[in-house]
């Protein structure tokens, strides 16, 4: 298969290193000094492409991809907000799109366990529930995509909950103490406390490695396929 990888930084260069071990090729490597110059032609030379870019610029990328009528793997968070309309473009364009929040296998068996949790934790409200997210200090979102997965998953089950906030603490807001610190990968943990005990899920991520490999075997499920997916549809 052949690859084009939006962003070169090192989750790129991961992604890089696990896609040429697994046999694939990659054909384009674009970031911020060659993006102006990039064509259609381009990245048509690509069966997929892997975006792991910025904030900033993810949300163009997108719509550059899909346009081209090219499939893309979205593992760079902070444009949610627009999904309304990239979904909506998608499907004007007939376009593929996968997109996560966290490629990671163990953060999404982990997604699976917090939800579970929190519905079990619903009727016991005596326990109160906080999360805690450590990222290197390079990454530009607060809170990370994961942690909004996380805390929405929580808000879903827990009818106490109504919102969540990196600023404020109430008894219905959902607290996330948002940490940027060295070169960490990523660590989430939800806490469940009470005046007689405390209940703790961790993930810890140790390196880069589980992220990239999930953004390739995303884009293996991907190839060829026309829609939106997501990691639901690999786990």
């Amino acid at each position: 298969m052949n690859i084009a990888l939006f962003g070169y930084g090192k989750m790129g260069k991961e992604i890089e290193a696990i896609a040429l071990k697994r046999n694939h090729n990659i054909v384009l490597k674009i970031d911020k000094d060659n993006i102006a110059t990039i064509t259609d032609a381009d990245l048509k030379k690509a069966d997929v492409i892997i975006e792991f870019s910025t904030p900033h610029s993810v949300l163009e990328n997108i719509k550059k991809c899909v346009n081209a009528n090219v499939p893309i793997v979205v593992g760079t968070t902070g444009w949610y907000d627009s999904f309304k309309e990239i979904k909506k473009l998608c499907e004007e364009k007939n376009g593929s799109l996968f997109h996560a929040t966290n490629f990671s296998l163990g953060v999404n068996l982990f997604f699976k366990v917090n939800s579970y949790l929190a519905e079990l934790m619903n009727k016991y409200t005596d326990y109160d529930v906080s999360m805690e997210e450590i990222h290197h200090i390079h990454k530009l979102d607060k809170p990370s995509g994961t942690a909004i997965t996380l805390a929405e998953q929580i808000i879903a089950k827990i009818d106490r909950k109504t919102n969540w906030s990196i600023e404020s603490k109430n008894s219905e807001t959902l607290f996330i103490n948002d940490i940027r610190e060295g070169e960490v990968p990523g660590t989430h943990i939800i806490k469940y406390q009470s005046e007689v005990d405390d209940i703790e899920i961790m993930h810890k991520a140790h390196n880069r490695k589980g992220f990239a490999l999930g953004a390739v075997i995303a884009a293996e499920f991907l190839n060829g396929k026309k829609g939106i997916y997501t990691m639901n549809d690999i786990i």
